[in-house]
């Protein structure tokens, strides 16, 4: 659903956004405790009151946001999301519109987990984000929304007011992540828009927080796009923000005791195949019942941020191009006057043959170890590389195409 009365956010509001290129995904809640993923509750047929059950064993003595922050910046992330509410319609935060008082402060652990996340994050100057599930499996009318009128009502109104409560009651909210818009496991988000009046609920959105970046899955256009899943991102630059979301743990989103981590390969490639085209990339971790972020999750993260540590001058604040992505080949980078080629798989001796550059360059640098020398045409643009030192997946080569010191 596309509508001009609520345009997306402008290129100045979006700016911090497409500038931080990657952030945390967190994926807790009851289910950390089956500890078989956030679809339990559908996936295993667990009738309504039986679920309810785990609110009175979710007690996370070890929960520390600020740890959970932590383990993002060793990551090299520049922002963070939570699942404030999932599928399941459990809240972590004192929330007055819960259908059934369904929440983290009225059963087992008596706290607002969600307040004490945003505080942690603010502390940390780390940019803070909730993501928010427009379903709820409790609720009948979800499954039957035209038979059922009143549930679905219920259901709507229960979503208006736990919108609102996340953005009036807990400062400046950063991002807004809906998801579960469709309605009775079926159709699109759009589809669902009859139901939700996704423009309204978003003018809400926008009156408490008007520079929150809202993902598109409310039915709403949203700000940026969404592709979501571990599929390879391919294809040209994209011209319209958008952000690929994935999993570390590629058996489920939430905590599971079957544990399958991306390799440190696969985060590097993905990132940067994102990055090349324009995308931020959201990387998703489980922590378990205990609220702890497993210790495997957070070493991958760290090497990950050693990695940037010493590249993120050819990820963080840059825009895809000037050159088009190649598949499993390259894809380049710009920021102010550099240029930053992305090679996959390159070894000694290596020559590598893209399109023309339109800029004299000036300079050539192998970020990653090596050395590159350039030759330029109106027709290619030729460089050859020497003495390599693979530094992961990725060959880094900046051209400077500016004034250089000392020329």
């Amino acid at each position: 659903m596309r509508s001009k009365t609520l345009p997306p956010l402008s290129e100045k509001q979006m700016l911090w956004w497409r500038d931080a290129k990657f952030g945390m995904f967190i994926h807790w809640g009851l289910y950390a405790i089956p500890a078989k993923g956030e679809w339990y509750m559908n996936n295993e047929h667990v009738p309504v009151d039986q679920y309810r059950h785990l609110s009175e064993q979710f007690n996370p003595q070890r929960f520390d946001a600020a740890q959970w922050v932590r383990i993002a910046k060793d990551g090299g992330m520049n922002y963070m999301v939570l699942t404030a509410r999932h599928h399941d319609g459990f809240a972590l935060w004192d929330s007055a519109s819960s259908v059934d008082n369904f929440t983290s402060s009225l059963t087992a652990s008596r706290r607002d987990l969600v307040k004490e996340y945003v505080e942690a994050c603010r502390k940390a100057k780390m940019r803070t984000g909730l993501y928010y599930s427009l379903m709820d499996w409790r609720i009948p009318g979800y499954y039957k929304p035209h038979d059922l009128p009143d549930s679905a009502d219920q259901l709507k109104n229960q979503c208006y007011g736990q919108v609102s409560e996340l953005t009036k009651n807990y400062g400046k909210i950063d991002v807004l992540w809906y998801d579960g818009g469709w309605l009775n496991m079926q159709g699109s988000d759009a589809d669902a828009a009859w139901l939700w009046d996704p423009v309204r609920l978003n003018k809400l959105v926008r009156k408490a927080n008007p520079n929150t970046v809202i993902n598109p899955r409310s039915g709403w256009e949203g700000d940026f796009d969404c592709d979501e899943g571990g599929a390879a991102v391919t294809g040209p630059i994209k011209p319209r923000p958008w952000e690929k979301c994935l999993n570390l743990n590629k058996t489920t989103w939430g905590y599971n005791r079957t544990q399958n981590l991306m390799s440190f390969d696969e985060i590097v490639t993905m990132l940067v195949d994102t990055v090349v085209r324009n995308g931020n990339m959201l990387l998703n971790v489980g922590p378990d019942a205990d609220g702890v972020i497993p210790s495997a999750h957070a070493e991958r993260l760290r090497e990950v941020g050693q990695w940037l540590k010493k590249y993120g001058q050819s990820i963080y604040g840059t825009r895809g191009g000037p050159l088009e992505p190649v598949e499993k080949q390259y894809g380049t980078t710009q920021k102010g006057t550099s240029i930053y080629i992305h090679a996959f798989n390159c070894a000694s001796g290596q020559t590598l043959g893209l399109p023309p550059i339109d800029k004299q360059i000036r300079k050539v640098t192998v970020l990653t170890g090596g050395k590159a020398q350039i030759q330029q045409s109106k027709y290619a643009t030729i460089i050859h590389l020497s003495d390599l030192t693979p530094d992961g997946p990725d060959t880094i080569i900046r051209l400077d195409w500016g004034k250089v010191k000392g020329r």
